[in-house]
């Protein structure tokens, strides 16, 4: 592999074509090297050690699945909304597995307020401001939401629907639209 180029950025994008082959808890500094053909040593006046490198590659899957999310719900209000907001995670998590278990690394406070985490808070806000939800429901959907599309996306990946013959997509579609009912039954009027 060509050495020249390499920095922090690099490193970041790399990991995480990495961590979609090989998962994200195989990413290391030592990894990279080998793959760029370089020294350890020589990584480290880019990142400072692993955890740096896995926090960049985080970061810069958060920056990414920011992006998608917000190309899905731009125009979108309610059930549709809610749907493409879905859908985006869950496709993004099939495409990039690494890359989603990536998003997900706990980030310390400083770098979380910094990163792109806020923005997905933001949208899943924005959408459900189309539910008309006040405070503290608001708070309790948000949670509701991270809850079930992670975890359903988490089983998912993991294997956790193989088992039965009903297809995961109709669960899906069951579920998006048993959370649009049950967001517009807790609405304010």
């Amino acid at each position: 592999m060509v050495r020249a180029g390499l920095n922090a950025e690099r490193l970041a994008r790399a990991g995480a074509e990495m961590a979609d082959e090989v998962g994200f808890d195989q990413v290391t500094v030592s990894a990279l090297a080998r793959h760029f053909d370089v020294k350890v040593a020589s990584l480290y006046s880019h990142v400072k050690n692993s955890r740096d490198l896995k926090t960049r590659i985080a970061l810069f899957a958060l920056e990414e699945l920011s992006d998608r999310v917000a190309v899905a719900l731009a125009g979108r209000a309610g059930r549709d909304a809610l749907a493409a907001f879905a859908d985006a995670y869950r496709v993004y998590a099939r495409e990039h597995p690494g890359r989603y278990a990536a998003a997900q690394l706990r980030l310390d406070p400083e770098t979380a307020a910094a990163s792109a985490g806020v923005k997905h808070a933001q949208m899943t806000r924005a959408l459900l401001r189309g539910y008309d939800l006040a405070e503290p429901d608001q708070t309790h959907a948000v949670r509701m939401l991270g809850g079930i599309v992670h975890g359903y996306i988490g089983l998912e990946l993991g294997g956790g629907f193989s088992h039965t013959p009903v297809d995961p997509q109709e669960s899906w579609s069951w579920i998006v639209d048993s959370l649009d009912a049950l967001l517009r039954n807790r609405a304010t009027s």
